[in-house]
């Protein structure tokens, strides 16, 4: 019976093609996006709950929104640590954190900013987050910066209204293909899209914000000067250098690459276009997972590379079962 499931989630050729190429792979690299956290119930960067329906995302991603109003977008980014904190890692992300324990040359470029991949204990020297993460805290002023900071809220200024939708995401890892597929089509954006904000749905939008000056957000204890800020990489600003680097060394000292999986991401933009090229430059074959068949990385992919289809909480697991089972 459930070999049977197995088969229909995965067609079985298909999978034993993988799963001898994963077994004779050292040097493997994985590009996660969006479609990785759908399946956590993780709701969508543009509108939790509604509240934020009547603001364009990319109006308070950027440095120049914080210092217009740094209130507002700081209770921006506490509504979206509160949804990710109430959402749980899935069976994809403890996956792909149990075959990084057990190989060393296993590394993940996660574009996903939502800390569930950490949660879900993958090593931290083989997770590079190319957009930062809701829960790492720094300072607009100075170098100062605070990791893996999962209080909630941060201050109590930043207490989500009582009067505001809570969200309310799946805890269960299986939510299927259907709410996988509508969820992931809106979410995509959230680390790929720099033109999104249009046809926005205002009809919810009824809840006031609370003003909050700049006297009551958190300050930097380091230089007492600047206001603490999300880590995240806003519109305008350049990736993590340290993380980059990391990357580039680890493709630069590879003498081969093995595999590079594509998990919940199109990865057409910079730099996750660039490095499955530069992967498949290196002798990589592709594996991509993903809810649209038409979703894939530019590159010509052949009959030896993999598109699995569906919701990747399912898929994950099941191609990289027989690697993780092995003792």
């Amino acid at each position: 019976m459930a070999s049977a499931v197995r088969s229909s989630v995965v067609p079985e050729d298909k999978l034993r093609s993988f799963s001898e190429h994963l077994r004779r792979s050292q040097n493997i690299l994985a590009l996660l996006g969006a479609g990785i956290s759908a399946a956590s119930g993780l709701p969508t960067f543009r509108g939790p709950g509604g509240l934020w329906r009547s603001h364009n995302p990319t109006s308070l991603a950027t440095p120049e929104a914080f210092g217009r109003d740094p209130g507002l977008v700081w209770q921006f980014y506490s509504h979206r640590r509160h949804m990710a904190l109430k959402a749980q890692p899935n069976a994809a992300h403890y996956a792909l954190a149990e075959l990084a324990r057990k190989n060393p040359n296993f590394i993940t470029l996660s574009q996903n900013v939502d800390g569930l991949s950490p949660r879900a204990n993958h090593p931290d020297s083989q997770l590079h987050l190319v957009h930062g993460s809701l829960f790492d805290i720094k300072c607009n002023n100075c170098e100062y910066i605070r990791r893996n900071d999962f209080t909630d809220p941060i201050i109590p200024a930043l207490a989500i209204p009582k009067a505001a939708p809570q969200p309310n995401p799946s805890t269960d890892d299986k939510t299927g293909a259907e709410a996988t597929k509508a969820l992931y089509s809106s979410m995509e954006y959230q680390s790929e899209s720099t033109a999104e904000g249009q046809d926005l749905d205002v009809s919810d939008a009824n809840i006031p914000i609370p003003r909050i000056s700049p006297d009551q957000l958190p300050k930097c204890p380091d230089c007492a000067i600047g206001l603490l800020r999300p880590g995240v990489v806003w519109f305008g600003e350049m990736l993590p250098e340290d993380t980059i680097n990391a990357v580039d060394n680890w493709i630069a000292k590879a003498d081969k690459i093995d595999l590079v999986l594509v998990i919940g991401t199109s990865a057409r933009v910079y730099p996750a276009a660039e490095y499955v090229l530069r992967a498949t430059d290196k002798g990589a074959l592709v594996c991509v997972v993903n809810m649209d068949k038409n979703d894939k990385p530019p590159v010509e992919m052949t009959d030896e590379d993999w598109f699995f289809q569906g919701d990747a909480s399912v898929i994950v697991p099941e191609i990289l079962r027989e690697v993780l089972e092995k003792p």
